[in-house]
């Protein structure tokens, strides 16, 4: 990062990357960036962080993606689990569905976590001050985008809050940022994306609901830590808020006045029937949120590229909002480091935004059909569904909880053709260097080719040097007993090869599977359609 000399009543910088939004997916990218050493300048418009509870909730992923800076989600005081079902509950308390929030997913994750995000966030602030490279400016609002074939511009001025407002700080300083890249995480109402001409495709559903956030002084007890009413007279949903911290969420009824839904009277009226008072309780904030279920068609505009709700809005009623920002971040940023290090070229950014855009429509559109179940006011169309979910899950019941939804990615760097692939990597306890743990924490992070023992290397001369050039590493993984580079301690990989009848697993930095291959000339051939934008030849070595 360099500073351009300017009067005193300017900032000019030059950077890498200008991130535009500092919430949890401007700061997970300001965070990968400066641990590669680029330098980043990130712009937020608020002053001061935003100090009351909105997401609550990530999944496996997540956990997986957040412990690569080093937030354990098993073992962090910010953060809580529950080894409980999710419930959906009719009027009459009936079980109408299961879900399975007690496993641990493939990759050795909870289905389930919870937490505060103003806290998250504080993590994250914190890791950058470790991060010399990178710089961040509250209290700033971005005026101006500009880019040519060769870099972006991003002005801002100064700005103090006024209210729920930002507006221009009097005498205050004005600037900007020359950068090879923008990143767009400025939320739903994005000025990236309005400034790229990017707009909104909506899936027309949206409700009104008030979300009640409260500290109880004595934690509640209920017949289930998370569960869904699909009570006709006011859905409601009722979760953990993360440590000493619960959520209730009401649906705005029609004839409902939103002003009066969210005023203190009426939300502890609401909290009354579930044991909270004024007297037991703290209430930490009440507010109605409208649920929307939109997307972006094209997230890269040239050099810009939108993240998180500037790019995708889904309603919470399957818990992944800002799951898929993060997701957006994390399959982005393996991809900026080779562009910006000249290994790869900018078409394996097009790659990220077909990828990252078609899963997070599945996630919009599954959120948005969960939606439509809960979002039933009318009493006989209620009816009907309860009776159709009653039957279902007398079926369901017998086979076991509903387990976690898995959304393939979009076509892009993998293998679209390959059954295993598109999905979230396994991951289980291994030794590997005189260390034993989950093997993200013992043998690393980043492009892997991992083989059966008994299996010869795949890669021809000419591949494994494209491989090297991406930073990936070839690993030979067998059962205890075995020579392998990494040892199988419970047995996680070497079973899943054996199920599944292969002896290659290609894995992505952002633990994707790229491919996987019963032998060396699939894995070969898949290879040479993964690298092909990795590391292309016109780049590659």
């Amino acid at each position: 990062m360099s500073q351009v000399p300017s009067d005193a009543s300017r900032t000019d910088l030059e950077a890498d990357v200008v991130i535009v939004g500092l919430g949890p997916v401007g700061l997970f990218a300001a965070v990968l960036l400066g641990q590669r050493g680029y330098s980043v300048v990130g712009i937020e418009r608020w002053p001061s962080p935003y100090p009351l509870p909105r997401a609550v909730t990530f999944d496996h992923e997540i956990a997986r993606i957040l412990s690569q800076i080093g937030i354990d989600s098993d073992n962090d005081s910010s953060v809580d689990f529950h080894d409980d079902h999710y419930y959906w509950l009719n009027a009459a308390e009936e079980i109408l569905m299961e879900v399975d929030w007690v496993s641990k997913a493939p990759d050795g994750w909870r289905n389930r976590y919870w937490f505060s995000q103003p806290e998250l966030e504080d993590r994250l602030r914190a890791i950058i001050t470790s991060l010399p490279s990178v710089r961040l400016l509250p209290g700033n609002q971005v005026d101006g985008f500009e880019q040519t074939d060769d870099e972006v511009t991003v002005t801002f001025h100064e700005v103090v809050a006024d209210g729920a407002v930002a507006v221009r700080k009097e005498g205050g300083r004005s600037g900007s940022v020359r950068a090879r890249y923008a990143i767009g995480s400025d939320g739903a109402n994005s000025f990236i994306r309005t400034a790229t001409g990017r707009e909104f495709t909506d899936l027309n559903f949206f409700s009104d609901w008030l979300v009640v956030d409260v500290t109880p002084e004595v934690m509640p007890t209920y017949r289930t830590a998370h569960f869904q009413i699909c009570d006709p007279a006011r859905p409601t949903t009722v979760v953990p808020g993360g440590p000493g911290r619960r959520r209730w969420e009401f649906m705005a009824l029609p004839d409902d006045d939103l002003t009066e839904l969210a005023s203190p009277a009426k939300v502890w009226s609401l909290l009354e029937p579930w044991g909270l008072t004024p007297d037991n309780t703290k209430l930490d904030r009440a507010v109605v949120w409208r649920f929307q279920a939109k997307y972006v068609e094209n997230w890269r505009a040239g050099r810009a590229l939108l993240a998180g709700d500037a790019a995708h809005l889904m309603p919470p009623f399957a818990g992944e909002g800002m799951c898929a920002g993060l997701r957006d971040i994390e399959n982005l940023i393996w991809r900026l480091d080779l562009v910006l290090s000249g290994v790869s070229d900018t078409a394996l950014l097009d790659e990220w935004a077909n990828e990252r855009r078609e899963q997070a429509k599945w996630y919009i559109n599954f959120s948005a059909d969960l939606g439509r179940v809960i979002c039933v006011a009318d009493p006989a169309e209620a009816a009907a569904r309860d009776e159709r979910m009653k039957a279902e899950y007398a079926v369901q019941s017998k086979l076991g909880p509903v387990s976690s939804h898995e959304a393939l990615l979009g076509e892009g760097t993998w293998v679209s053709t390959d059954p295993l692939a598109g999905k979230p990597s396994i991951q289980g306890r291994v030794a590997h260097a005189g260390r034993t743990g989950r093997f993200d924490d013992v043998v690393g992070r980043g492009w892997f080719l991992l083989s059966s023992a008994d299996a010869a290397s795949p890669l021809s001369v000419a591949q494994r040097e494209r491989f090297v050039a991406a930073g990936g590493r070839e690993l030979a993984v067998g059962a205890l007993g075995v020579a392998a580079d990494v040892i199988d301690l419970d047995g996680t990989y070497t079973e899943w090869m054996r199920a599944h009848g292969i002896q290659h697993l290609l894995v992505r930095p952002d633990f994707y599977v790229a491919a996987t291959a019963p032998d060396v000339e699939t894995m070969r051939a898949h290879f040479d359609v993964v690298m092909d934008t990795v590391v292309p030849a016109q780049v590659g070595v």
